[in-house]
């Protein structure tokens, strides 16, 4: 059976090739294209190149052309549908399996989008021609919209037409209908009645830029009645996996390298009018890491401009204590917060776009800055509150996923409270060396860190516990038995530790004779000293830690000696080969 047309454009969708190719090369921008060293063939002068904007990759010494498909086929050398489920997975999207609960699903979804796209049609209609929508247009007009914002975004009013309602429901079934969101079963009336009636539309539309939902503005004031309400979550809308207009945000991604991420509909469409049309809204709820990640697919740095309002402020705080969650050393997040109480639409529209562009560069916050900046206003003069505000910036910092930020985040931290406490913390500072401008040579480190592998990286960690402690790693030597390196210096450096300490006899590192550069590369690069500061005297959980990096140490000499098998099975085809692979498979699956 074939995938479905529309499941492999949205993988297209939700990848940039150059994402999906820079985990295999080492990519450098040049223009609206990206280049790099070629993956099919050896060579010293980058040949191959990278175009997002027209979705395919070249490479001049070897003629292989393809898009994210082709790519993952050639280069992992696996077929179609492997590549498809591979690439469904790196996309955040659900696997598909041709069973009947899957054609199933695809047909719901063809009706809902049939549905979604009659609604929307029929009341965008409606607005433009039908007097009745007179009061909707004052309203869009009194907000500065024209007819080019209104048609750009296709928003509509609903005027309540039971005609198209009695239309919908001959078309499509009872259960599709409901589904959808749009219309709900009165108990006292006995009937469907539209959920959005007398409100102006906002259509939210997926990444692939079909409308799955809708956002409704009431008109007339009224205390029984929310001012703005969305569709309710469906099984093809989540209003944490979408973005309002990341539809059309995401195409300026080729060529702009930033996105501003606000809290409504209007500030979308006011910041668009004024032709900033990189930006995107949140949907009525606090900003979930899915939606940063979906953001960090497509831009290197988000600035985040909630409404001056304290209630903006305060979803500012919860947004950037659930994205800095999915910081990464090549993406900024940023906060930029306004003069006045003013909306980012409000904003725009009296100032204008060059100033609010100016005012964005010389005003925006790093999301580590701002987190510490609130917590640091609202602490007393007392230890039980700077202990308070101190054991809070270590538990934000320890949610990092990315070990580098978490590196210098915590770091940060750590100085700036220091500097609270200059007469208690002469230790730390005596210790402590300042790593100049950290958190903007996070940046080069991680591109030092690239010319590493991944498992060099992981053998850091496990040489620097080795080395940090001796004593506990030598109670429990077995732990180390049969350990295999790969780095030859690591493996080098591993085999003299051993050999020099007597299998850790000698608890003295310092005092052995190995090459200082080593172990001040280890220190450098082994990114679980972050967090054994955080563990330093739990000796159980330090144990815990050093098993996992032991075990994923072993699962890499699995995995390496599985590709020499398959390699040599390929050419052998020999039944012993095969029955190797197999123990051996078995093996990795219960690592």
């Amino acid at each position: 059976m074939k995938y479905p047309k529309e499941y492999l454009e949205e993988i297209k969708t939700r990848l940039k090739v150059s994402t999906v190719v820079s985990k295999t090369v080492n990519l450098k921008k040049r223009g609206k294209e990206y280049v790099g060293l070629s993956p099919f063939k050896t060579e010293k002068t980058p040949s191959f190149t990278v175009n997002d904007e027209k979705e395919f990759y070249h490479c001049f010494s070897t003629a292989e052309h393809g898009n994210i498909f082709d790519f993952v086929m050639k280069t992992q050398n696996l077929k179609f549908g492997e590549a498809v489920k591979h690439l469904a997975n790196l996309a955040g999207m659900r696997p598909y399996t041709f069973s009947k609960e899957d054609q199933i699903r695809e047909e719901k979804w063809n009706n809902y989008k049939l549905i979604f796209n009659k609604y929307v049609e029929h009341y965008h209609k409606e607005l433009l021609k039908n007097s009745l929508a007179i009061e909707a247009k004052n309203y869009l007009k009194k907000r500065g919209l024209t007819i080019e914002e209104v048609k750009k975004f296709k928003i509509g009013f609903e005027t309540n037409d039971i005609n198209f309602q009695d239309k919908i429901f001959k078309e499509f079934k009872e259960s599709e209908i409901k589904e959808t969101g749009l219309f709900y079963f009165d108990e006292k009336k006995k009937q469907y009645v539209s959920r959005f009636r007398e409100r102006v539309l906002f259509p939210i539309k997926n990444i692939s830029g079909e409308p799955i939902a809708i956002g409704g503005r009431i008109l007339k004031d009224n205390k029984y009645f929310a001012k703005y309400i969305n569709s309710p979550e469906t099984q093809f809308f989540k209003k944490g996996s979408n973005l309002y207009n990341l539809d059309f945000a995401r195409k300026l991604s080729n060529n702009i390298d930033n996105i501003f991420l606000v809290e409504g509909y209007m500030d979308v469409i006011g910041l668009s009018k004024n032709k900033i049309d990189n930006v995107v809204a949140n949907l009525g709820t606090s900003l979930t890491t899915r939606q940063i990640l979906i953001l960090n697919q497509f831009f290197d740095e988000i600035i985040i401009c909630f409404d001056g309002d304290e209630s903006g402020y305060k979803a500012a705080l919860r947004a950037a204590e659930n994205s800095i969650i999915e910081l990464k050393p090549e993406k900024k997040i940023s906060f930029l917060f306004l003069s006045d109480n003013q909306d980012p639409d409000s904003f725009v529209n009296e100032k204008g776009k060059d100033f609010f562009i100016d005012f964005s560069k010389s005003n925006s916050v790093p999301i580590h800055k701002f987190i510490f900046n609130h917590y640091y206003k609202n602490i007393e003069d007392n230890p039980s509150s700077r202990a308070t505000f101190e054991k809070k910036l270590r538990e934000i910092s320890y949610t990092i996923k990315d070990e580098f930020i978490k590196k210098y985040v915590l770091e940060y931290f750590l100085e700036k409270i220091s500097e609270l406490t200059p007469n208690t913390n002469i230790k730390y500072k005596k210790n402590y060396s300042k790593p100049l401008k950290s958190l903007k040579a996070t940046q080069n480190y991680y591109n030092e860190t690239k010319s590493l592998k991944a498992i060099e990286i992981k053998e850091f960690s496990f040489l620097y516990i080795l080395l940090k402690k001796t004593s506990l790693i030598r109670d429990n030597f077995n732990l180390i038995e049969n350990v295999k390196l790969f780095s030859s210096e690591n493996k080098l450096l591993f085999s003299e530790i051993l050999k020099q300490t007597n299998n850790l006899e000698i608890s003295d590192i310092e005092s052995i004779d190995i090459d200082k550069n080593l172990i001040e590369r280890i220190v450098k690069y082994a990114s679980i000293k972050h967090i054994l500061i955080k563990y330093l005297n739990d000796d159980e959980k330090i144990l815990e830690i050093f098993s996992e990096i032991v075990r994923d140490l072993k699962n890499y000499e699995l995995e390496v000696r599985i590709e020499e098998l398959e390699s040599r099975f390929s050419k052998d085809l020999s039944e012993v080969t095969f029955n190797e692979l197999k123990e051996l498979k078995k093996l990795q699956k219960i690592n």
